[in-house]
């Protein structure tokens, strides 16, 4: 069996201020690192990790705290499957919730289209709230490190919402006279 290697992280943290221990959560989160229990996170082994990890075991110092990191390996297959799919159940469920906002989105344009809003306003705005979504795929998509299943339906739940906002555009630009 090839192994898949590990960054394991183990911390301890002051209790107070929780400020602190929550903005180190935040940066732990905005890695990908899956929580085994308190204190306790992995990450794939890549280059990046280890570097992200040895600074924020610096910063763990700082607060007073106390980390420990390590490479690590599963026992067999079954423990690598169960860490595997703690990663995927992560990605799914911000998947899952970026499929909702989607669905905002196109309901949006609907309701927008359904009281004849055809406005370069209304378009500026919509434009903008798709590259919100656009851009919180793509940070999905950076930590999916290991292929969830609800990316490609992500994707083309938002290629659906380019062309909603297409079809939405050409509406807009229909509705004015000096387009004609």
């Amino acid at each position: 069996m090839t192994s898949r290697s590990w960054i394991l992280l183990t911390y301890k943290v002051p209790a107070e201020p929780s400020a602190k221990r929550l903005a180190l959560w935040r940066r732990l989160k905005s890695l990908g690192a899956v929580y085994l229990q308190n204190g306790v996170c992995v990450l794939p082994k890549t280059d990046e990790h280890v570097r992200r990890l040895k600074v924020l075991e610096n910063d763990i110092a700082t607060m007073q705290g106390e980390c420990v990191l390590l490479e690590t390996v599963a026992l067999d297959k079954a423990q690598e499957d169960k860490v595997i799919a703690r990663f995927t159940h992560e990605r799914n469920d911000q998947y899952q919730e970026l499929l909702g906002r989607c669905r905002d989105f196109e309901a949006e344009i609907d309701k927008e289209i359904s009281i004849q809003k055809f406005t370069y306003a209304e378009l500026d705005e919509e434009e903008t709230d798709l590259k919100k979504l656009e851009s919180w795929y793509e940070k999905i998509q950076k930590l999916d490190f290991y292929g969830a299943p609800l990316a490609q339906i992500a994707q083309e739940r938002l290629q659906a919402c380019r062309a909603r906002l297409g079809a939405y555009a050409q509406m807009v630009y229909d509705a004015h006279e000096e387009n004609r």
